[in-house]
């Protein structure tokens, strides 16, 4: 005998299957171990003396075959770099992305933990020579997690500005539609 379920268990069902996808478009997720490549944003260049530099900017690239994972077009990844040898030690610390849906944005902040491997997936990005580091913005590399990395959507008071102008029955603060007057010239 065939039973047909009854609409309520149905649509609870649906509901429950549904609501990892709602969640999960509220949450930017990285698991353990995932590859990211990066680049800097600006040539980072370490002098004899001083052996660190501390917040430096770091942006996705995409197309990379050795990268696991990718992150939002926009995003800004802060952090550390130390000498070591004919090495640089790059460790990121936090991340920071904006991710675009047609007129919608999504804003994700919160720290990170992992470390910086070459293509090759040797540790540390080979950049120095004779005491000195220079490492070009066009040098892709992987960041590699130490943790699984789960940020929440934040607050984004400018998507509600955005939202509050494309509100069309003229209740819009920022962009209302003219109110219907008569025309001043026609007295």
């Amino acid at each position: 005998m065939i039973q047909i379920p009854d609409a309520r268990s149905t649509a609870t069902g649906l509901a429950l299957l549904l609501l990892p996808l709602s969640a999960a478009a509220a949450t930017l997720s990285l698991p353990t171990d995932a590859r990211i490549a990066v680049q800097t944003v600006d040539e980072l260049i370490i002098e004899d003396g001083s052996d660190r530099r501390d917040d430096i900017l770091l942006r996705p690239v995409s197309g990379v075959a050795e990268s696991s994972h990718t992150l939002p077009e926009y995003c800004v990844v802060i952090a550390d770099a130390r000498q070591e040898g004919a090495r640089l030690r790059i460790t990121a610390k936090a991340l920071t992305c904006i991710e675009t849906s047609g007129d919608d944005s999504r804003v994700y902040s919160g720290e990170i933990s992992a470390a910086a491997y070459e293509l090759d997936d040797s540790y540390g990005i080979a950049a120095c020579d004779s005491g000195r580091c220079s490492l070009p913005p066009d040098h892709a590399f992987l960041l590699r997690l130490a943790d699984e990395v789960t940020i929440e959507e934040q607050d984004n008071p400018s998507e509600r500005l955005n939202e509050q102008r494309r509100q069309a029955d003229g209740s819009g603060v920022a962009n209302p539609i003219p109110a219907q007057r008569p025309d001043p010239d026609d007295e």
